[in-house]
């Protein structure tokens, strides 16, 4: 990994050509690391499988699944994780895992709907498996994760494997009902600034979401997600790519490898809901694994809780609060501040349900959620919760999850958000602001004007008459109608002078949520000022005000 950036030319090209070169690689170069760190290093340790991304004898990428009884993944160290495991016979990887080759590792857990990588280079084999020499580490976000229990397979059928030129009417159907593949792109710049390896990324939809063309062709879309690029950026230098479908519930696999096309901008882009570009791929091979897992999954989906609207409140110019009870009157999941709710969304005419995931901005009630969402232009879900839906609906919802939560502790908490990133912050300040709690809270948000700032008079009636709770307001462009040192208290933005002017101490627990932009910078002014990084805490929103959780980094 380079010294002066995590990116590769690629990765570079398409956050330069997308508008967000700037904005993005501040912040990656905090969360995209040469080593594994303690959480992701337990996590992998509790997977019964994980994706690997390599390519075969003849340069082509692959994806493959590697798996086996919880504990087969380990990590002697921060640099590097071991191994054991084997392929099935047939797998179009069996003879490609050799030392030196490079290998991208995607450990996920479908009932958490956590996931993070590690790209690196096979250093060796013993009788322990094979071991991993890790070049980069990082995280990524939740979004269209389906939420699946795993179990270990009792049927002891027989691995079968079968090579194929072209895909048979049966694999187009399983592809064209899959909610889930995974994704192997790679490049390698042996001489420039940096070295790169193989990727494996996960992409998830709706039901659908890729169709089969035909026998050779296969058409996805690719979402909004961290602006990292990772994928893109490989496929505009190596369009070479492979892909991994899974039937959950028989342990088949398909493996498939070809060459990818983007298409950027042409109509069908737009026709495509949600959609940021489509990736075309016209397959070269493919290889069908039948019985070759060790475990099944079944989809948790079903068990979602209905919940009704029992109100819906303007909040601002262009945020709504929508309030959720049990459809059945009991007492919904405990969650904890500064978690996140994973919410399916029926919008008339849509075969599908939409998947989506908005913080909860209540502190934890066992009867009520809250929910408060900023409506966007582009944002299909958002512009249907503001526009149609109302009181007395019922919305399906996933329990609660996320890693970005509020810690016990004894030192002071500074919660800092800007925009929609107020949300969590807002729950976090409710738990807060309790008696039981001792600790000394600084809220501190910035907003454009007193038209944008949802959740205003709730933040300020938490501070009233409570010594331990501050609370700070910054607008951008107040209105004429907006009262200094009632309203908000500074104009202008949050940065670190003015948070060492409103601040007693930089000993605190840091709380940040918000545009990257906002994010990088506050991130890299307390590093600056010696904030240990176990101090602050990271959340942000995508394009579409979904949670991008930063506990586990990037996209």
């Amino acid at each position: 990994m380079s010294a002066t950036t995590p990116f590769h030319p690629g990765e570079r090209a398409v956050q330069t050509r997308m508008g967000v070169r700037e904005q993005i690689e501040p912040f990656a170069r905090q969360v995209v690391r040469s080593f594994m760190p303690d959480q992701h290093r337990s996590f992998y340790a509790s997977l019964p499988f994980m994706v690997a991304a390599a390519r075969d004898a003849a340069g082509r990428p692959w994806a493959t699944l590697l798996a086996g009884e919880v504990g087969f993944v380990s990590t002697p160290d921060p640099q590097h994780v071991r191994i054991h495991a084997g392929l099935t016979a047939g797998d179009a990887l069996e003879d490609s895992l050799a030392e030196g080759a490079d290998l991208g590792l995607l450990g996920i857990e479908f009932a958490t709907r956590r996931r993070n990588r590690v790209n690196g280079r096979i250093g060796g084999f013993d009788e322990q498996g094979l071991l991993v020499s890790v070049d980069q580490s990082f995280g990524n976000c939740p979004q269209y994760i389906h939420p699946r229990d795993w179990v270990l397979a009792r049927d002891g059928a027989q691995p079968e494997a079968r090579r194929l030129d072209r895909l048979s009417r049966e694999l187009m159907e399983w592809i064209e009902k899959a909610d889930t593949f995974f994704i192997a792109s790679g490049h390698r710049d042996e001489g420039g600034e940096a070295f790169f390896g193989m990727d494996a990324s996960h992409r998830g939809g709706d039901p659908g979401f890729v169709t089969a063309k035909d026998q050779r062709t296969l058409v996805f879309p690719d979402y909004a997600g961290n602006n990292h690029f990772n994928t893109i950026g490989n496929l505009v230098l190596d369009p070479r790519v492979g892909l991994l479908f899974v039937d959950f519930t028989q342990g088949h696999l398909l493996q498939i490898t070809g060459r990818a096309r983007i298409d950027w901008d042409s109509p069908a882009v737009a026709e495509m809901p949600g959609a940021r570009r489509l990736v075309e791929i016209s397959i070269e091979d493919a290889v069908e694994l039948r019985n070759a897992l060790p475990i099944r999954w079944a989809s948790n989906g079903p068990a979602a809780r209905s919940l009704r609207v029992t109100q819906k409140l303007r909040e601002s110019a262009d945020v709504v609060s929508l309030f959720l009870k049990a459809r059945d009157g009991g007492d919904l999941p405990d969650f904890e501040p500064g978690q996140h709710l994973p919410i399916q969304v029926s919008i008339p005419g849509m075969d599908q349900r939409l998947n989506r995931t908005y913080s909860l901005s209540a502190a934890p009630d066992p009867k009520v959620y809250r929910l408060t969402i900023k409506r966007q232009d582009k944002g299909q879900v958002s512009r249907f919760l503001h526009d149609v839906l109302q009181e007395g609906d019922i919305l399906n919802a996933h329990p609660p999850a996320g890693e970005f939560v509020l810690k016990p502790g004894t030192r002071a908490v500074v919660l800092l958000s800007a925009g929609v990133g107020l949300t969590p912050m807002t729950s976090m300040l409710g738990a807060l602001a309790r008696p039981e709690e001792k600790r000394a809270v600084w809220f501190v948000h910035g907003a454009r004007d007193g038209a944008h700032h949802p959740l205003a008079a709730e933040v300020r009636l938490a501070a009233e008459g409570n010594p331990r709770v501050h609370a700070y307001m910054v607008y951008s462009k107040p209105r004429p109608e907006d009262r200094s040192g009632q309203d908000y208290d500074h104009v202008g933005h949050i940065d670190m002078s003015l948070l060492a002017a409103i601040l007693p101490t930089l000993d605190a627990d840091f709380y940040l949520c918000g545009p990257v932009p906002f994010m990088a910078a506050i991130q890299n002014g307390l590093g600056a000022r010696g904030v240990p990084p176990e101090q602050i805490h990271r959340e942000t929103f995508g394009p579409l005000g979904e949670v991008i959780d930063e506990a586990e980094e990037a996209s």
